[in-house]
């Protein structure tokens, strides 16, 4: 069976959906895949890809592809089964070639638009106007789908109440937990004191984030809290790993002691230098950098959004703070650098709640099953 993967996210630029997709389409069985995806640069061999140019248009750390609606149904003609992970110019004309070809569509559900969207921009009366409309949108397009893989059960009752009535599976998503472990479990742990030397960050607490520099990541609350930190402690490094936003990675290299570090291919590397890990988000589903900062035996700081509220029990395998309370978040950071045997215990039963729950197998399996379903 033919496949065409619908996305406006793809490598070489890390996100969540890059990472699902490179996780993913490996483990797919049955399928001829052709990856439909915005034009970032050079994508590993293993991966057949039809690339769609960019056009010059940005929304937040997000480059929008053009409009190239015949190239679009050139490839939904060529496939029997579309599988969609966006609603921008690409996955949009997807759905809507492969609706007028009578084909089967399927969508994943990889964020919330009415949540994300509006927060991408720094202007208010801007979320205000888009809010409504991401909704009246992503509502309408996603009811187009055949069949919605959702990440965990409480997307799908939100989703549903909300208005989206497309037939519903869930999938939780997965970590490869034999990339993403404890440093005291890996084989190569010379490379990584090598990256430690070269970053400068012998001796140091570090405190962590990996991810995309959007403006809904919270960044900011990120960095109030850790110049609390700062003024208390003089071993304390604030690491961060990823690409976005100038305005963001000025930020960070203006603040002292804060170490950034452009988006890398082999982020685990990285997560080993990390003595804890925030999440500061404002909105998630699952968040599949805070499911690899788990894997690696990290105690993790969160926001109660999405997913994460329920895979993060708190004061069991992580702790949970307020959304945007850098005061909050600073007293627990505190706790968590006095307290190192609270410390072990969350990043092993974080650890813990990885092995048994989640894996890009078993991921794999139920989405494979879904597809051919459809």
């Amino acid at each position: 069976m033919k496949l065409l993967i619908a996305t406006d996210n793809f490598l070489p630029r890390w996100d969540g959906i890059s990472r699902f997709l490179s996780e993913v389409v490996p483990r797919l069985k049955g399928f001829e895949v052709t990856i439909l995806a915005p034009n970032f640069g050079k994508v590993p061999k293993k991966f057949k890809v039809k690339k769609v140019p960019l056009s010059n248009k940005s929304f937040g750390d997000f480059r929008i592809a053009k409009l190239k609606s015949d190239i679009i149904k050139r490839e939904v003609e060529k496939n029997d089964l579309i599988f969609v992970q966006t609603l921008g110019p690409i996955g949009f004309y997807s759905i809507r070639h492969a609706r007028n070809l009578n084909k089967k569509v399927v969508s994943f559900v990889h964020s919330l638009e009415w949540e994300l969207v509006p927060k991408a921009s720094k202007i208010p009366w801007v979320k205000k106007l888009i809010q409504p409309l991401a909704k009246t949108y992503s509502t309408w397009l996603h009811n187009k789908s055949d069949l919605l893989i959702v990440p965990a059960q409480s997307i799908a009752e939100k989703i549903s109440w909300l208005g989206l009535k497309s037939k519903k599976v869930v999938v939780n998503l997965g970590v490869d937990s034999e990339k993403f472990k404890p440093l005291k479990q890996r084989e190569d742990v010379s490379r990584i004191e090598k990256i430690r030397k070269s970053l400068k960050l012998e001796n140091s607490y570090v405190i962590g984030y990996h991810g995309r520099l959007a403006r809904e990541k919270d960044i900011f609350t990120l960095l109030r809290a850790f110049k609390w930190m700062n003024r208390n402690h003089k071993d304390i490094k604030l690491l961060v790993v990823g690409d976005g936003l100038k305005e963001i990675k000025n930020k960070l290299e203006a603040t002292p002691n804060v170490v950034w570090v452009p988006a890398k291919d082999d982020v685990q590397n990285y997560l080993n230098l990390m003595d804890c890990y925030v999440t500061p988000s404002t909105t998630e589903t699952t968040s599949l950098t805070t499911l690899e900062a788990l894997s690696s035996g990290l105690p993790v700081l969160s926001t109660p959004v999405g997913f994460i509220s329920d895979y993060i029990k708190d004061g069991y395998n992580g702790i949970i703070f307020p959304i945007g309370k850098a005061y909050t978040l600073y007293k627990f950071l505190e706790l968590v650098k006095q307290s190192p045997g609270l410390a072990r215990d969350l990043g092993r039963r974080g650890r813990r709640t990885i092995i048994e729950k989640f894996s890009w197998e078993k991921a794999s399996i139920n989405i494979n099953k879904a597809l051919k379903e459809a």
